[in-house]
């Protein structure tokens, strides 16, 4: 469809440009996007069979990273596939209703993670400062609270913006520059001033970031004064060992969400950097979790290393 100036013309779909600048190397992003979403899919998914098959890893903290493997495994379904099709067959079409979709899954999976990396660090709070409390107070029960609470809060708040969003018009242009639909490309492309929806995109965004980060570092906060304040804390400090796994997800996960609200502001100047950062949280970010858990995790790395060895020699 090519962009109109009718006001009265509605857009029924949208054009993704993917990364123009890289036009000349789209079977090699095809490869390697491939090759990330193959990794996804294994990874996560190992993490759910192992934490499924496994009774020693039937813990809260277990639980808490099997819905963060859910996040990634649904979060690169919504993308990549179509990802792909750009990529090596050129299918740079998206429906009006998919885009809305697509963007309202994918920023809403992005909350749903933040709010599951407090809950994490709120676990490892419990464990290392009240252990004689810890299987009183992270029961199965409260568990399924606060996970569902985290899933529930994202999808309506993020769907509070989506609706707000779908009352502008859209009559003209139909070009997003990017390889799937984001909230900053989309907006752009309403027959409207978006001056008000961009601060409000950008205020939810910085909310739904910040507030998470703040508990993150409010427990782990209280996790080191606790430990401090200790007399023999010996075996304190080797509990505070089984928080490296979640801290350098932590860390990776703001990395990215550093880098995408950085360029979060009207002008075009930044659309690479900002297309570039939410690639890079969508693909990289999934891929790198299960990763992280399997190698600092001893107890994940130890029960995947016996379901190979199972596999190849049932096999």
């Amino acid at each position: 469809m090519e962009p109109a100036n009718n006001s009265n013309v509605h857009v029924t779909e949208f054009i993704l440009l993917g990364f123009p600048y890289l036009h000349n190397y789209t079977f090699l992003l095809f490869f390697i996007f491939l090759m990330i979403y193959i990794l996804i899919i294994l990874g996560n998914a190992s993490i759910l069979v192992a934490v499924s098959t496994t009774k020693k890893l039937h813990s809260p903290m277990f639980f808490f990273l099997s819905n963060l493997a859910v996040i990634d495994i649904l979060a690169a379904n919504t993308a990549i596939p179509k990802m792909l099709a750009l990529f090596i067959f050129n299918d740079n079409t998206i429906s009006f209703s998919a885009c809305f979709l697509q963007l309202y899954i994918l920023h809403s999976l992005g909350v749903t993670e933040g709010l599951i990396l407090v809950v994490m660090a709120y676990d490892r709070y419990i464990a290392i400062c009240s252990p004689l409390r810890y299987t009183v107070i992270m029961t199965s029960k409260v568990n399924i609270l606060m996970t569902a609470t985290s899933w529930i809060t994202s999808f309506i708040l993020i769907g509070g913006a989506i609706l707000k969003t779908l009352e502008l018009p859209f009559c003209g242009p139909n070009r997003i520059n990017h390889c799937f639909c984001d909230h900053l490309f989309v907006i752009r492309l309403a027959c409207a001033d978006v001056s008000l929806h961009t601060y409000i995109g950008f205020f939810i965004a910085m909310t739904v970031a910040i507030v998470p980060l703040a508990l993150v570092g409010f427990s782990y906060a209280k996790i080191i004064l606790s430990l401090l304040n200790m007399y023999s804390n010996k075996g304190g400090w080797k509990a505070f060992s089984t928080c490296s796994s979640h801290l350098t997800v932590v860390i990776m996960y703001y990395l990215f969400i550093g880098i995408i609200y950085a360029s979060y502001r009207v002008e075009s100047g930044s659309d690479e950097f900002h297309a570039f950062g939410t690639v890079l949280l969508t693909t990289l970010n999934p891929m790198l979790n299960p990763i992280i858990y399997a190698l600092r995790n001893k107890d994940v790395k130890e029960t995947l290393r016996k379901c190979i060895i199972m596999k190849i020699f049932q096999n």
